[in-house]
């Protein structure tokens, strides 16, 4: 059971980057992939308030959606990385 969920695109290089950090700190994550048109990207959109990806979303932490993939990889560090 994971309390990550990805919300991201495929071949998306942000996304990528999230996806590298998450294995590399060996994170079982709930991956959704968006449809590529940012009009029918209803479901990220209505819990970031954006249609741009990836978003992460970690309930057990409290975040119901992080956007931009440098400030996912600097969270999952600060937040998982020291407990490996």
């Amino acid at each position: 059971m994971t309390d990550l969920t990805l919300y991201e695109l495929e071949g998306c290089p942000y996304c990528a980057k999230v996806k590298t950090k998450l294995a590399d700190l060996d994170l079982e994550y709930e991956s959704v992939m968006v449809p590529r048109s940012h009009d029918e990207r209803t479901e990220v959109e209505e819990i970031s308030g954006q249609t741009g990806v990836p978003v992460l979303v970690d309930e057990e932490h409290g975040i119901d959606a992080m956007p931009e993939s440098d400030d996912i990889v600097e969270y999952l560090e600060e937040t998982y990385g020291g407990a490996s």
